[in-house]
């Protein structure tokens, strides 16, 4: 049988006529057309009331990282970093020598937890506190009213990683446009894809320039090559910035389909006891749902558990993934300080990802659901 894959990447159509054009031109290098094309399109579409800026990098790790860069993270200081995530969140601090403090996960979103924040920060505050991480995992977004109240509290900024999130929005406000700085990725993965990259976006365009001049090795304005910081490798080249260019035009119609994903698992599922769903708590929250998530609850669904719907759709060649493994029971991360009751915990243990590319066919769902129908 065919692989279904739990998210494939899925072309529009105009992608090979941007990375034909760059051909044409000759511009392979990186920057170019293309990449500051990609840039204005990012900022116009997470603008609102106020402008934004985007430079568009190698990954959406390298935005996180800048972005602590930025805010000057070294050796002592402290982050507070969403323990339910993805290490590309986590790494970067450790990039910059900074102290990581892990936050729990809430119930409502998956996301930060602002009760254990606020005790982590309360805690803390004797210390240097440079910034709070949340994530809005798989594209919910997080509670982010009240973590922003309790960073304003502390006048501690707010980095978002909204690598998931592209499309998403709370009260509105698209994902991303919260914090200080946030971060894109644009990984094969995501809901659109650049093959591989990132961006980091702010409404503060002096963060943004100077994340392009330390994202192109910190190059100093004059003729020879000359350096007076440390720099990186991080910008995107012309060629991969034309395929984020075409994914830029369908980017609604990739929510639209992801969020119809999710709805044909929830009519699937609505017998079913013992699953439940990641879940927009109220009509503040929009979600892309780039992954339908779900928990299985043995003790309702007959003792059907999470690694039993991984392995019996693995049988019919049909990837699946259990939610992130929390960065604090890493062993990468042993020892480091979290905040919380386990929540985040729980959600690892009885959590999986299900198949949710916007290319999936009518046959492939066929085949999800009958391999679901063989074990429930």
């Amino acid at each position: 049988m065919k692989k279904i894959w739990l998210s494939s990447p899925h072309m529009g159509g105009a992608e090979e006529k941007y990375v034909r054009e760059a051909f044409d031109t000759n511009w392979v290098a990186p920057l170019g057309p293309n990449v500051n094309h990609l840039e204005s399109t990012i900022s116009e579409t997470l603008s609102s009331s106020s402008p934004y800026y985007t430079a568009a990098l190698t990954s959406g790790t390298a935005a996180l990282h800048l972005a602590l860069r930025l805010l000057n993270v070294e050796a002592g200081d402290v982050v507070m970093v969403q323990s339910f995530t993805f290490c590309g969140t986590t790494n970067p601090v450790t990039y910059q020598g900074g102290e990581i403090v892990f936050i729990d996960s809430e119930p409502d979103t998956w996301n930060m937890c602002p009760v254990a924040l606020a005790q982590a920060m309360a805690d803390y505050q004797s210390k240097n506190i440079k910034a709070i991480m949340p994530v809005h995992l798989y594209g919910m977004p997080a509670k982010m009213d009240e973590i922003q109240a309790i960073a304003d509290q502390y006048q501690v900024p707010v980095i978002e990683d909204a690598a998931e999130a592209l499309g998403s929005a709370f009260k509105g406000n698209a994902c991303g446009t919260f914090g200080l700085m946030s971060a894109l990725s644009f990984n094969g993965n995501k809901i659109i894809t650049t093959s591989g990259g990132g961006a980091l976006v702010s409404k503060h365009k002096d963060y943004i320039d100077q994340a392009r001049f330390l994202a192109t090795q910190a190059r100093d304005d004059a003729p020879h090559y000359q350096h007076s910081q440390i720099g990186y490798n991080y910008r995107m080249s012309n060629i991969i910035a034309g395929i984020g260019r075409g994914q830029m035009e369908v980017l609604n119609q990739r929510v639209k389909q992801r969020r119809a994903n999710n709805q044909l698992y929830r009519d699937f599922f609505k017998d079913i006891a013992g699953v439940t769903f990641q879940t927009e708590p109220n009509s503040s929250y929009f979600s892309n749902y780039w992954l339908t998530a779900i928990l299985i609850d043995p003790a309702l669904s007959g003792g059907i558990n999470r690694e039993d719907v991984r392995l019996a759709l693995d049988a019919y060649n049909i990837e699946s993934r259990p939610l992130w493994k929390p960065m604090h029971m890493q062993p990468v991360y042993e020892g480091t300080k979290f905040y919380g009751s386990g929540v985040c915990e729980n959600l690892f243990e009885r959590g999986l990802c299900l198949p949710s590319g916007s290319n999936l066919t009518q046959e492939e769902f066929d085949r999800i659901f009958s391999a679901l129908s063989a074990i429930f």
